[in-house]
């Protein structure tokens, strides 16, 4: 299973200890992350193994959104800053219509990320 992970800068320290809150998951051999460029780096300061786009205003959201598109990725964690305005927020829009078009979850707060990882583990 592909999960991508990509945080606004206010967020990354939130998505960081969600990884290491959840790190029997997210260490499993059949698990695999992406992120965008910049949350990536920090998971792998955090001893995560991550395959790096590029950073979200630089094409990652788009990248990701591809990889949703074409059947790659299965899960979207996406932790957003919803009290700072983004200057790509076009592309994080279409991400999420991606999700939604393709039927792929999606997580913008660590509540419904806690959620989805519950409910990937009863599979």
């Amino acid at each position: 299973m592909e999960i991508a992970i990509i945080a606004h800068d206010g967020m990354k320290t939130k998505m960081v200890q969600f990884l290491g809150k959840n790190k029997n998951i997210f260490l499993k051999e059949d698990i695999t992350l992406i992120a965008t460029g910049t949350t990536g780096g920090k998971a792998e300061k955090a001893g995560f193994k991550v395959n790096k786009m590029l950073s979200g205003p630089l094409g990652g959201d788009a990248q990701i959104a591809a990889r949703v598109a074409e059947g790659k990725t299965n899960m979207v964690l996406f932790f957003k800053d919803a009290m700072a305005n983004h200057p790509h927020d076009a592309d994080i829009n279409m991400l999420i219509r991606v999700c939604d078009v393709h039927n792929v979850p999606l997580a913008t707060n660590p509540a419904t990320a806690e959620l989805l990882l519950q409910a990937i583990t009863m599979l």
